[in-house]
């Protein structure tokens, strides 16, 4: 009776651990963090000063035109929108498969799905130039009877990132529960208010966690269907259309794994932030850092795979006019964004092949940056090129982001970056819980390990006659 009390005191010693260290790294990050909120800030002002001009002075300041009439804005909300989907969507595949690896990190991947819907719905609203007139696009009969038009993709989007974004948000906060309960217990002040609201009278009973069980898988399952259907619908406002180099099948798919590969470069570079800001070594260890590197190779060729698929359609098809944008941009004006996409996103995955490389801190951070730019020029690419080079040749013309659309995508950066870093500050990063059950299942899998171990090999000593302890010993 004694061994088993020093165990479950030994337990609660661990598990007080993993509440302190992660308390305490809120309550104390390195410099480094507050330097960064600060660059967010900084960034932000800078996006701000240039909407505020742009609404002044009007759209013509942005650089769009006929047929520039999409460019630097749409790309943004596509590489936004894109970003938001592998925090959740993988959250929700490997709780369902039982990943223990998940665990340390899907809080903050879940954030980031939240935080980069939120700055992807500032770009469609900016591009109004309008802004007042947001409404509209909401499913409501106006004073002159009208409705917005439900066969247009745009209206899609405007359903899909809305359902997806409550259903993220809930997700996150449904996942949160029983670790605000643990902030609540040891806050003081206002914090100890915020907690004991948001933690909705948790207290750790079976009949709590049974149903917390059911809801967080219950959401998982519903959560993944709709994270396809997002990207598939925004892929839709260019697969639908007739313009060449949009008018492609394979689109959804092939914007799904695109999402999918920003999401994992983008977790693999907060992953490295909040290790060093917040001193997570022991809890986001370089073994997790491996599978995720893994995970992003393999989408990494998925993504590289329906980008051959869509050249060689088009090499061997019999649209001219697709044929000749896609020429344009192996040698055209576009040429280098085009080879710094190919680049990025399919010869620079392969360090991620490399375990030496995996498991180096800097290397991947710096790795996971580019991989990102490469996206962003995947974004890019689907967009100006098409619109530099349509069917009829008085809207030819090549046109690149003006200084205002630029200010506002360097802030939209720092809009993300701010409402993660306030995030990982107020709420804990790390699933406190989770990484219970995660250090409490290894050690049961040892203990039973070890006995399994030992009773083979004493029942093979048994059988030499050497000795007779067998399963009592075990």
């Amino acid at each position: 009776m004694s061994i088993v009390n020093e165990k479950d005191i030994n337990e609660q010693i661990a598990w007080a651990k993993i509440n302190a260290d992660v308390l305490s790294s809120m309550a104390n990050p390195r410099k480094a963090y507050w330097i960064s909120v600060a660059m967010c800030i900084a960034m932000v002002a800078c996006a701000v000063a240039a909407e505020a001009y742009q609404y002044n002075e009007g759209m013509g300041y942005a650089g769009l035109n006929n047929p520039h009439m999409w460019d630097m804005y749409i790309a943004s909300f596509v590489f936004w929108i894109g970003m938001s989907h592998s925090g959740t969507l993988l959250s929700a595949i490997l709780h369902i498969i039982h990943a223990d690896w998940r665990k340390p990190i899907y809080r903050f991947a879940e954030a980031m799905t939240t935080f980069s819907l939120m700055t992807a719905g500032f770009f469609p609203i900016i591009h109004l130039g309008r802004m007042w007139n947001m409404y509209w696009v909401l499913p409501y009969v106006s004073d002159r009877g009208h409705w917005p038009n439900f066969r247009s993709p745009l209206v899609w989007d405007a359903f899909a990132i809305s359902t997806y974004l409550s259903a993220s948000m809930l997700f996150l906060f449904v996942g949160m529960i029983p670790d605000l309960a643990i902030c609540r217990d040891n806050a003081k002040g206002w914090q100890k208010k915020l907690y004991s609201v948001l933690s909705l009278g948790w207290t750790g009973t079976d009949r709590q966690w049974r149903n917390f069980r059911k809801t967080y898988l219950l959401m998982a399952c519903f959560l993944i269907p709709l994270a396809v259907s997002v990207h598939s619908i925004v892929s839709s406002d260019f697969a639908m259309s007739i313009m060449p180099g949009w008018h492609i099948t394979t689109f959804p798919p092939y914007f799904v794994a695109g999402a999918l590969y920003s999401g994992c470069a983008a977790i693999i570079t907060l992953f490295v932030l909040l290790r060093y800001y917040f001193r997570f070594e022991e809890y986001m260890t370089k073994a997790i850092m491996e599978k995720t590197c893994k995970l992003t190779f393999a989408i990494a060729m998925v993504w590289t795979y329906l980008n051959l698929v869509e050249f060689a359609s088009i090499w061997y098809g019999h649209d001219m006019y697709s044929k000749e944008l896609l020429i344009a941009k192996a040698v055209g004006p576009y040429a280098w964004v085009f080879w710094s996409m190919i680049f990025c996103g399919s010869i620079l995955p392969f360090t991620l092949a490399f375990q030496k490389l995996r498991r180096s801190m800097p290397i991947m951070f710096v790795v996971s940056l580019f991989l990102n730019v490469g996206m962003f020029f995947e974004r890019w690419m689907i967009v100006a090129p098409t619109l530099s080079m349509s069917h009829e040749p008085h809207q030819w013309g090549v046109l690149w982001g003006s200084i205002i659309e630029w200010a506002i995508v360097f802030g939209s950066f720092g809009w993300f970056g701010l409402l993660f870093l306030v995030f990982v500050k107020v709420f804990p990063s790390v699933s406190m819980y989770e990484v219970k059950e995660m250090v409490y299942h290894r050690r049961r899998h040892l203990v039973n390990d070890d006995a399994a171990e030992k009773f083979h090999r004493r029942a093979s000593d048994s059988k030499t006659g050497t000795d007779e302890p067998g399963l009592e010993g075990a």
